[in-house]
């Protein structure tokens, strides 16, 4: 059992569904977190979404279907990639569900706390075998930083394993000066500003549709915008992950000859 289920599931367990305690519980690796999911599935306390490929390493657990049920259906969120992408996922693609999906639908269920359970498999450097993904270890830390906002950076970083030592520690300390508001890195240009995989694209607006379709849940169709395809195409947003705005100097007075 993972620590972030732990964390999650020891506070709940004196507390009524009626008690106002919520918990975010977020779960971004290449594997998707079943034993999280089936922990939760029913409880509409935690918000439990998760970031993997779907279909990979025999499992085909964590389809965008699996909402949750009874008083939990709509809290239990799949952002399922497909295990037959055509492309590498990398920043762009992270960000975009961020952008799209998962803030959204955090924002609205306003947890307590959020707990992020990653063994950084998605952090570019791991082979195919592993998943093959190729996201920085800085959009991590900028991803982390989003976070924050949605609980009042009320934020637990749970590591639950991994298999790259270099890439967990790049990953990690980069979490962690989001954490200890340190200066994130900013992103390269490379990284984000070409186009994003139509697959990735086709995910996050399957997921979006299945979500707006739950009788229950913090979903709302309000937060499915005709505008996702842009969205994902186009960040007005990372101008500033590219390029932090520099305090400029204030010029000084004019020169009077009198």
């Amino acid at each position: 059992m993972s620590n972030a289920i732990r964390a999650t599931r020891e506070p709940l367990k004196t507390l009524p569904l009626t008690y106002g305690f919520t918990s975010c519980a977020l779960f971004q690796d290449i594997h998707h977190g079943n034993i999280t999911q089936e922990v939760f599935y029913t409880d509409p306390r935690v918000l439990y979404i998760s970031l993997h490929r779907h279909g990979f390493g025999n499992s085909h657990r964590g389809g965008p279907t699996e909402v949750g049920s009874g008083q939990g259906e709509g809290y239990n969120v799949n952002v399922a990639w497909s295990a037959e992408l055509d492309c590498s996922l990398g920043d762009k693609e992270y960000l975009t569900a961020f952008r799209t999906v998962v803030m959204p639908i955090a924002q609205e269920f306003s947890p307590d706390v959020v707990l992020v359970s990653s063994e950084f498999n998605a952090v570019e450097g791991h082979p195919a075998s592993l998943g093959g993904h190729g996201v920085s270890a800085k959009c991590f830390g900028l991803l982390t930083r989003q976070l924050m906002e949605v609980a009042q950076d009320h934020v637990v970083l749970a590591l639950e394993g991994g298999h790259d030592i270099r890439e967990i520690w790049d990953a990690s300390e980069a979490c962690i000066n989001a954490l200890l508001d340190n200066e994130v890195a900013p992103l390269s240009e490379d990284s984000v500003m070409n186009m994003t995989c139509a697959n990735t694209m086709q995910s996050l607006q399957k997921v979006l549709q299945i979500q707006s379709e739950c009788v229950l849940g913090v979903f709302t169709a309000s937060l499915a915008s005709p505008t996702l395809g842009l969205c994902l195409l186009y960040f007005p947003f990372l101008e500033c992950l590219l390029n932090p705005p520099i305090p400029q100097p204030t010029p000084p007075p004019p020169l009077s000859f009198r």
